[in-house]
């Protein structure tokens, strides 16, 4: 009986023991500590990334006075900050801020330079593999021409109207460490820009539609 007693006494301390090793907060931590060693994105909500953009436009549907033109826009490479939250690890909404410089040409001739603020918001889902997470993205872009320097070559052109198109979006994040990370994306952007030259009130429009490729940093937390 005695020994049936010491028996049990000694597995009640054993699992007493095992309890309070198993689910003490060091231990707790261990696991998390593993989990981010595997997935170092686990549990982001804010990514903020800083990255420099060349902006390519595939111009087409360029006319002028209701007939085809030559018009083409140069290409630019700028500057950019970018805001992406996430609703889970998977699903995140991405905000882009910049502005776009470009130059456009008339068979050859410059017509007019003209500052873009393109804001782009997107949803993108993601799918991490260790500290590399590839994203795929779709939403909405809005071009506002905030000014222009037009040249004499067609009179000049002014009254821009706004633009709205769609954003299609492929990247991917490769975290350095807990908080930073290195980032490529590649956006195509549909973007209309209208316009009518001063004087005659001859109507402008062309096509840019441009791709954005960008390369940056990013902080998370």
């Amino acid at each position: 009986m005695n020994t049936i007693n010491l028996r049990k006494a000694a597995l009640s301390t054993a699992m007493v023991l095992f309890c309070t090793t198993a689910f003490s907060p060091i231990h707790a931590a261990d696991i998390e500590s593993k989990i981010s060693d595997i997935n170092p994105w686990a549990g982001t909500k804010w990514l903020i990334r800083g990255r420099l953009l060349g902006v390519i436009p595939d111009e087409s549907n360029a006319t002028l006075g209701g007939a085809s033109a030559a018009l083409t826009a140069e290409d630019s490479i700028q500057p950019e900050l970018d805001f992406t939250y996430f609703f889970n690890d998977h699903i995140a909404a991405e905000l882009i801020l910049a502005v776009s410089e470009h130059s456009a040409f008339l068979g050859g001739a410059e017509v007019t330079e003209v500052l873009l603020l393109p804001p782009t918001l997107t949803l993108q889902y993601h799918h991490a593999f260790g500290a590399f997470k590839p994203y795929a993205g779709a939403g909405l872009n809005y071009t506002r021409v905030i000014s222009s320097s037009p040249t004499a070559a067609i009179g000049g052109i002014d009254d821009f109207d706004d633009s709205f198109g769609l954003a299609l979006q492929v990247g991917f994040d490769y975290a350095i460490d807990d908080k930073w990370s290195v980032n490529f994306d590649v956006k195509k952007l549909f973007i209309n820009l209208s316009g009518t030259v001063t004087g005659a009130g001859t109507p402008v429009s062309i096509d840019i539609d441009p791709w954005v490729v960008g390369l940056g940093v990013g902080y998370r937390f």
